[in-house]
């Protein structure tokens, strides 16, 4: 049996880290979607006051496996 995999692109962030804001990215999108098998970065940004990072953001590939239906 074959399976599909869908992938989807969603920007996420945080006030801690880049890691934490991956994590954040998967934590929400598993909130509507199952069998979420992997992340991938595509890109990283952060938003600057003065001379201290103050939001990280990424932009995040993250893949599930389409369920079939019954």
């Amino acid at each position: 049996m074959s399976s599909v995999v869908k992938v989807i692109e969603v920007i996420a962030q945080s006030k801690k880290s880049w890691e934490d804001a991956a994590a954040n990215a998967v934590k929400e999108v598993a909130k509507s979607v199952d069998n979420i098998k992997s992340v991938y970065i595509k890109d990283m940004s952060a938003k600057v006051n003065g001379d201290k990072i103050t939001v990280y953001r990424v932009v995040a590939k993250i893949s599930f496996v389409v369920k079939k239906k019954k």
